[in-house]
């Protein structure tokens, strides 16, 4: 497959993302749709997930990733491959290229999580670690590209990244051929344009719907300006669609045939992973929960029968561990309090036991003497309880008001 600028609509057609699918075959798992009991009763309708977070590598990246190593001519194979990734990506170019016999170079940030840095290498690339930011790690790629001559392997923006990743479109079309609308997660675009290509080809009354962290959302601005816009510092936990600027080769796809791009906050991540754990019993990361966030915001905007495709499932068990506790409190699960308390023997006993009676799990005390707006007598005490829900919470808080405590925070 190559880029084709010459009188066609797209630079993807649908024949493209046919030829990959056969490309992937025994390479690509056809992964799982599941049903959510859940979401479908609050969308009023049927709603599946697809489930990449179950694909080879964690994440979708490996298709994309295969069809355009695999379509490189003999001598450039030969030079050997390199792309820039914070995970997702590196994993899939990694695992490409040994399944290919091709040598890759992957250049991470020093901060990428040990587990997808250790993933990487297991797959057979050689790492490198440089820069704190992606942009800086693609950089330093970009720059051993020029250098050495080996192949840069974009994450999003060339054609044959986008047929590979239309192909979970294919899937979507098979599995559930009622489906009236998918949600996907949009970064760079990648994802969301090859499987707006490949539904919107065999079923245009389909609904793609876009779905982007607001703190890292660059295609609502670029759309409106009708060309691609960087954003200054996208800031998202979800680093699978943390990108400031679309790529230029998906933003003309999502631009025709997305039908809207939505944005959710982080509450509305930290609850959909949450909920994706908890309920459906599986792992998926930020990125991957997207639509799932968009879902939950606004339950009634969609039209069902509802595929949410779940990217990635390719999450640090440290950032897991906090985002979990955020979930919590965005659901009303967790509740964080400041009281002032007598110092006296026995306060903080008789404290618990109000907590105690109102049924609220104690995680965590903190005391604080010495802080100069206390008192000679009074005693700072932080606490953080797991409760039931938001209206536990709002019991708990009135419980301590009742039993003459000030709450703080």
């Amino acid at each position: 497959m190559s880029y084709r600028t010459a009188d066609t609509l797209h630079s993807v057609t649908l024949d493209d993302v046919r030829g990959a699918q056969k490309m992937l075959r025994g390479v690509a798992r056809m992964t799982a749709m599941e049903g959510s009991r859940y979401l479908s009763q609050l969308v009023g309708a049927p709603v599946h997930f697809k489930c990449e977070n179950l694909q080879r590598t964690g994440s979708f990246k490996l298709r994309g990733a295969y069809v355009r190593i695999a379509g490189l001519l003999p001598e450039e194979r030969a030079a050997g491959v390199v792309a820039a990734s914070a995970g997702n990506h590196a994993q899939g170019v990694a695992l490409a290229s040994s399944l290919l016999g091709v040598r890759s170079t992957v250049f991470m940030p020093t901060g990428a999580p040990l587990p997808k840095v250790a993933a990487t290498r297991d797959y057979g690339a050689e790492v490198r670690l440089y820069g704190q930011v992606v942009d800086e790690t693609l950089a330093a790629a970009q720059e051993y590209a020029a250098r050495t001559g080996a192949v840069f392997i974009h994450p999003f923006d060339h054609p044959d990244i986008i047929a590979g990743q239309g192909t979970v479109g294919l899937e979507i079309l098979e599995q559930c051929p009622e489906v009236r609308t998918i949600v996907v997660g949009i970064g760079g675009g990648g994802l969301a344009a090859g499987v707006a290509v490949a539904v919107k080809a065999l079923r245009p009354d389909v609904r793609v719907v876009g779905v982007q962290a607001a703190g890292a959302a660059a295609y609502p601005p670029s759309l409106a300006a009708g060309r691609p816009v960087t954003i200054e510092k996208p800031a998202t936990m979800a680093d699978g669609i943390k990108v400031g600027r679309p790529g230029d080769v998906p933003f003309q796809i999502v631009g025709d045939l997305v039908d809207e791009v939505r944005t959710v906050s982080e509450d509305n991540l930290s609850s959909a992973l949450l909920l994706c754990l908890e309920r459906a019993k599986l792992v998926v990361e930020p990125a991957g929960a997207s639509p799932v966030a968009a879902l939950l915001r606004e339950p009634q905007a969609f039209e069902g029968p509802v595929v949410a495709l779940l990217s990635g499932g390719n999450v640090d068990p440290l950032l897991m561990q906090r985002i979990l506790r955020h979930g919590m409190a965005a659901g009303g699960r967790y509740l964080a309090v400041t009281l002032r308390l007598t110092d006296r023997p026995g306060a903080l006993a008789t404290l618990l036991g109000v907590l105690s009676v109102a049924d609220a799990n104690v995680l965590d005390v903190s005391h604080v003497r010495t802080d100069p707006r206390l008192g000679l007598t009074e005693v700072e005490v932080e606490l953080h309880l797991e409760t039931k829900g938001p209206e536990h919470c709002a019991e708990v808080e009135r419980a301590l008001r009742d039993a003459g405590y000030m709450v703080i925070d």
